[in-house]
């Protein structure tokens, strides 16, 4: 090796060791695709296990609930185990944890559940800051009921949490939610298309509370404002999950709340997400 290559190798080695870890060729992927089940909610109404057969086929291993459909947690347990399908999450309504969430607690346990989300916050609630202080609280108790189960909860975000509000003093509700609940007792399951449509963008919260956000919902959106598959809309997601680490993502649910044809939907999501690397 002469002088000039030696110096030459030097310096590229010297540029690769300054170089952030992330920034060699991406080769992080997802490992296990779950899919929000009210995307094909309408299917899950008609038929329960053939629905959750389909998901299977299209490209995923879990699944998070949206609704029970009168079917008992031993059932349903028996159809995800014929399926391969894990379910470690299911949204549930403010009012049923309010009012039943032992029940949901012990259905949850037979379901394999880690989480339980509360996915909606009623717009009279949201009137006042009095209303937003009540939900802060619920969902530090709620979290501490679901911690002593052996369970975590969580929220889910629309875009309405990221406008300032006057009622609170011109803050963000999402920023209130996140100040006001405690970190261990109340994650965050971060709708990636609503913060976008809210004009916030996901990295800043991903720095801002590292480790808050082990569930995520993946739908995308174009440039004029439509829902489509993840991968053909405007949201750049190898830039947002390289930072999948620090937020403390564990679970991706793919989500799309008006496809045309879900099961198409679904598959088209699942293959753009399964190739991508971040």
């Amino acid at each position: 090796m002469n002088r000039r290559t030696f110096l030459g190798t030097s310096a590229a080695a010297a540029l690769l060791a300054a170089r952030p870890s992330w920034a060699g060729e991406a080769s992080r992927k997802i490992d296990r695709l779950g899919v929000q089940l009210y995307t094909v909610r309408a299917a899950m109404k008609n038929d329960f296990e053939g629905t959750l057969a389909k998901v299977a086929a299209a490209g995923y291993q879990e699944v998070e609930f949206a609704g029970y459909f009168e079917q008992a947690p031993k059932a349903i347990r028996e159809m995800l185990d014929r399926h391969g399908l894990a379910a470690p999450a299911a949204h549930i309504d403010y009012a049923s944890i309010d009012k039943k969430l032992p029940q949901l607690l012990d259905a949850a346990h037979i379901l394999g559940h880690q989480f339980i989300v509360c996915p909606w916050i009623d717009e009279a609630q949201r009137r006042s800051r009095g209303g937003w202080q009540q939900a802060a609280e619920f969902f530090n108790r709620a979290g501490a009921a679901c911690q002593k189960a052996g369970m975590q909860f969580g929220y889910h975000n629309h875009d309405f949490e990221f406008h300032a509000d006057p009622a609170l003093d011109g803050k963000l509700p999402y920023d209130f939610l996140l100040a006001e609940t405690d970190p261990q007792l109340v994650k965050m399951e971060m709708d990636l298309c609503w913060i976008t449509v809210g004009g916030q963008d996901p990295l800043t919260y991903f720095d801002r509370y590292p480790g808050r956000f082990p569930l995520v919902h993946v739908k995308d959106m174009t440039k004029d404002s439509h829902m489509t598959e993840v991968g053909s809309g405007a949201i750049d997601w190898k830039r947002i999950f390289a930072q999948s680490e620090k937020a403390g993502i564990l679970h991706y649910f793919v989500e799309h709340d008006e496809p045309a044809a879900p099961f198409d939907s679904i598959r088209k999501s699942a293959e753009f997400l399964h190739a991508l690397r971040f």
